[in-house]
């Protein structure tokens, strides 16, 4: 199993930036992928970002450009730096792990831009 604790999130204003941490309670090079998703109220919960074991990272299109997912093996931590943050991008955002064939989540973080 996997456990992840997600932190980071908060409000901020439009064009402003905050960085999403998850750590995960085993070491990350046994988990095959690991990413992280968003819901917004009233909307289904969507891909944001995605890195697979050894392979590139993807993402939402809404997010390319602004958006950079990237891990810590030895802090066994995921990362995700938001930048020019827009309104749009309030959510909860909700880590997720790939192990053993299992799908496993965090508790989320609710992310809000404001002015």
């Amino acid at each position: 199993q996997v456990q992840l604790v997600e932190s980071g999130g908060g409000l901020v204003q439009p064009g402003e930036s905050l960085r999403l941490s998850c750590v995960a309670s085993r070491n990350i090079l046994s988990i095959t992928a690991m990413g992280w998703f968003r819901q917004a109220p009233g909307k289904e919960r969507e891909l944001v970002a995605h890195l697979a074991r050894g392979g590139d990272p993807n993402y939402a299109d809404s997010v390319k450009g602004r958006f950079t997912i990237s891990r810590d093996n030895f802090k066994n931590t995921v990362y995700l730096q938001m930048s020019s943050l827009k309104p749009e991008d309030t959510a909860v955002y909700y880590c997720h792990a790939n192990y053993n064939y299992n799908h496993y989540w965090g508790q989320g973080t609710q992310v809000t831009v404001s002015s």
